[in-house]
C-alpha cells in the first residue's frame, strides 16, 4: 500500500502534496496564533480549538492494551505466525499456505468462507497466476450488507529498502499485508453475536501488488476483480458502506482522513473518526494529509459502494528521513499489539452503531 504520485488507479503511492510541510490542508504553522486570539477573546474553549487542529481529542488518554476490551496481543499473534510464512506473493506456495490458514480459521469462528478465484498475468514471465480473494461471511441471510476489506498478498521484495544490496531479499510484509489480515482474525471472533440488521462480509484481496516495477505493473487486481464482478454478476445482496484497512499495526500510530475516502465516503470515513474521538483514540487525526491509491478505489469508482481507507502511512512516522514501506524494516518488531487493539476497537464499536 502506499500513496501515489500518479493518477492511476493501479498505483498505491503517496500523491503529489502529500508532505505533511506542504499539504495544503495541514493546520501545522498558523493555528497557534489563531488558537491564542480565540482564548483570549474567550469565543471557545481552548480544547475545542485542539480538537479543531486535529490534535488529540478531548477525551484523549493514554490507554494500556489490557484496558481495551479488543484483543490485540492476540491479533498481533497472527499477524507474526503470518509473516513467518514467509513471502506470501500471488501465486507462490507462502500465499496457499496462508489461504489454508484463513480457510481453516474462519470458518472454526463460524463465518462462511469462499473463494472467489481468477487468474492473472505475472508481470516478468507473462504465466497466468492462480488468484483468490477469500470472502468470508457473517449472517449470510441478511440482504443488506457491510463489507470490511484488506489486501493478503506480499509485494514480492523490498524493492524500496534504502540498501540495494537488499532490494531482492525476502518481504514479509509485517504492516503492509499482514496487519490487515491480522485485525481481522481478532474482530471475526465478535462477529457470531453481531447484532444488527445488517450483514457483514470480510473480503481479503489477492494481487494488490504483484508488482516488480512500479511504474509499469498493475496494482489492485484483486479489488478490479471484485467491483467488476459485483457490478457484471449482481449477488442476491448489496453492500451498503465499505471499510479497508491497511498498514494500520505500525508501532508509532497515525491515522489521517484520506483524501479519496473523504471524496467517495465521507459520511463512512467522518463516522469512524467520531468513534475513535467518542473512545479516545487520539491517533485517529481528523485531518487530510495524503492521497493514497489503494483498494478502496475501485469498490468507490467502479462498484459505486462508498468505502474509506484507514491507512497509516506514514511509517514509522509522520516527517520521518526514511520509511519502513516496502522495505526490510517491515517486520514484527515494528509493529504494536496495541496499535491493532485500538483500530480494532474502533472498527468494532463502529461496527456495533450500524443498526
Amino acid at each position: 500500500m502506499h500513496a501515489k504520485k500518479t493518477s492511476s488507479i493501479r498505483q498505491k503511492k503517496p500523491a503529489v502534496g502529500s508532505d505533511l510541510s506542504s499539504n495544503r490542508y495541514s493546520w501545522r504553522g498558523w493555528w497557534w496564533p489563531l488558537l491564542a486570539i480565540v482564548a483570549m477573546l474567550g469565543v471557545l474553549p481552548v480544547i475545542s480549538l485542539l480538537d479543531l487542529a486535529g490534535q488529540s481529542p478531548a477525551r484523549a488518554r493514554a490507554w494500556r492494551l489490557s484496558e481495551i476490551p479488543f484483543d490485540g496481543a492476540a491479533s498481533y499473534q497472527v499477524l507474526k505466525e503470518l509473516c513467518q510464512i514467509g513471502s506470501r506473493t500471488s501465486g507462490t506456495k507462502g500465499m496457499e499456505r496462508q489461504q489454508a490458514w484463513v480457510e481453516d480459521y474462519f470458518t472454526k469462528l463460524g463465518g462462511k468462507v469462499s473463494f472467489q478465484r481468477f487468474e492473472a498475468r505475472h508481470p516478468l514471465t507473462g504465466a497466468k497466476v492462480p488468484m483468490a480473494n477469500a470472502i468470508i461471511e457473517w449472517h449470510p441471510e441478511r440482504k443488506e450488507r457491510i463489507l470490511i476489506c484488506c489486501h493478503y498478498d506480499t509485494r514480492p521484495f523490498p524493492d524500496n529498502d534504502p540498501d540495494p544490496r537488499r532490494r531482492k531479499s525476502l518481504f514479509v510484509g509485517a504492516n503492509d499485508g499482514a496487519s490487515g489480515v491480522a485485525l481481522l482474525s481478532e474482530l471475526g471472533k465478535h462477529m457470531p453475536q453481531f447484532e444488527s440488521k445488517y450483514g457483514v462480509d470480510f473480503v481479503l484481496f489477492d494481487g494488490e501488488e504483484l508488482v516488480y516495477d512500479g511504474s509499469r505493473d498493475p496494482y489492485f487486481l484483486g479489488s478490479e476483480h471484485f467491483a467488476r464482478e459485483y457490478v457484471m454478476n449482481p449477488p442476491a445482496h448489496k453492500y451498503l458502506q465499505g471499510v479497508l484497512v491497511d498498514m494500520i499495526a505500525d508501532a508509532e500510530l497515525h491515522l489521517f482522513y484520506e483524501q479519496n475516502s473523504i471524496r467517495y465516503a465521507r459520511a463512512t470515513t467522518e463516522s469512524i473518526w467520531a468513534v475513535a474521538a467518542r473512545l479516545g483514540i487520539s491517533e485517529f487525526r481528523p485531518r487530510i494529509v495524503h492521497e493514497v491509491r489503494d483498494d478502496h478505489l475501485p469498490l468507490n469508482t467502479v462498484a459505486k459502494i462508498p468505502t474509506c481507507d484507514i491507512i497509516d502511512f506514514d511509517y514509522p512516522v509522520p516527517g520521518a528521513r526514511g520509511t519502513y514501506w516496502h522495505t526490510t524494516n517491515d517486520t514484527p518488531q515494528h509493529c504494536s499489539a496495541l496499535s491493532l487493539a485500538k483500530v480494532g476497537w474502533v472498527l468494532h464499536e463502529w461496527l456495533k452503531e450500524q443498526k
